[in-house]
């Protein structure tokens, strides 16, 4: 090559990148919503006032109601779930009243509508995995609250529900393990529901935990944890064998499991434990605990924390895990979020809207 043409062809390179460059930079809409967490504000039964907020991790500011912001309108309803799926946001919103549930996509970034599935494809949603590129999983009761329910598969690319799997009745929390989505309920079925994601088809017969049986996470080493509130149990599970391995009783008196949530290093629970107090005109009391993957025994009798939360949550994408914590004083007034060191020494707190439950962390 002459040096003409070297010449020539570095000014091409030049020209080029900057086309590109520029193309690039004015490709998509800006992206206020950088790594953090949201946070699932259900809001006042009934009243239709659940919403999403967002914390930054790195300037430690929160913004409210992030989907009216971007949209005009709020969600109206009752938020259940978030999660992202190839770069897309997915907000289950359940309603009272019939015909009204649905599902809400929106750009991540933003949190500007995309498309919207709506009764009757979405009956009581409940909550929602990132299974597959571009495909959710979301469980659904039936609408009369009694039969059997259902798990909507959805296709993000094409914006389309591909699919409704008929389950057992009351589906609710999923886990997703390989090409497998483990599901629980809350309808009195006995075992967990394994859909293959492949095929979404049923794996049968499923596994035998229990009614009333969820699926929490997996651990460290691999293992399935499931929680039956049947008989206040974790239940450690091998999800290639579909064995169940143990099975670890949660404290004892009348304290139940209310929320759970793994940590970062995943070797971990951190868990709620409630009762309503008849003492107390059904106050719903209880402290927060902790155990170990490898115990042989929860015996829940020194808190980790003194204190009753919503929800909890773990920000695996932060260097030091911290633990975020719910607090709903009512159903009529803002929540807080708390946040945790993991050895429990407090680090901060904010304010969010109604009824703070659930996180998801970016």
């Amino acid at each position: 090559m002459t040096v003409s043409n070297c010449l020539l062809s570095g000014i091409c390179l030049v020209l080029l990148t900057l086309f590109t460059t520029a193309c690039q930079v004015n490709d998509g809409p800006p992206s206020p919503y950088e790594a953090g967490a949201y946070i699932v504000n259900a809001g006042t039964p009934s009243a239709g006032n659940g919403s999403i907020s967002y914390f930054s991790r790195r300037t430690t500011t929160l913004t409210g109601d992030i989907f009216a912001v971007a949209n005009g309108r709020t969600l109206t309803g009752t938020v259940q779930d978030y999660v992202e799926v190839d770069g897309k946001g997915v907000i289950l919103v359940d309603n009272n009243a019939t015909g009204l549930d649905r599902v809400e996509i929106v750009e991540s970034g933003t949190f500007k509508s995309i498309v919207t599935f709506q009764a009757p494809d979405v009956e009581n949603p409940r909550f929602v995995v990132y299974a597959a590129a571009n495909k959710a999983y979301v469980s659904c009761w039936d609408a009369t609250l009694t039969g059997s329910g259902y798990i909507l598969v959805l296709n993000l690319a094409s914006r389309t529900i591909a699919k409704k799997i008929p389950v057992t009745k009351g589906p609710e929390r999923m886990v997703v393990i390989g090409k497998e989505v483990f599901v629980g309920s809350v309808g009195g079925e006995q075992v967990l529901t394994v859909i293959n994601t492949d095929t979404d088809e049923l794996v049968q017969p499923g596994i035998a935990v229990g009614a009333n049986g969820n699926p929490i996470a997996l651990d460290a080493n691999s293992n399935l944890w499931a929680y039956v509130s049947s008989t206040n149990e974790m239940v450690r599970i091998n999800p290639t064998s579909k064995i169940v391995e143990a099975r670890l009783k949660v404290g004892s008196g009348p304290k139940v499991l209310s929320s759970i949530t793994l940590s970062a290093d995943k070797k971990q629970f951190f868990f709620v434990n409630s009762f309503n107090d008849p003492a107390d005109n059904g106050r719903l009391k209880g402290e927060t605990y902790r155990f170990s993957i490898n115990d042989t025994s929860i015996p829940a009798t020194t808190p980790f924390i003194r204190r009753l939360f919503s929800g909890l949550g773990v920000d695996s994408g932060d260097s030091r895990g911290l633990i975020y914590a719910a607090v709903t004083p009512s159903f009529n007034q803002p929540g807080y979020v708390l946040r945790y060191q993991p050895s429990g020494a407090l680090v901060d707190s904010f304010k969010v809207d109604i009824a703070p439950t659930r996180f998801y962390f970016r």
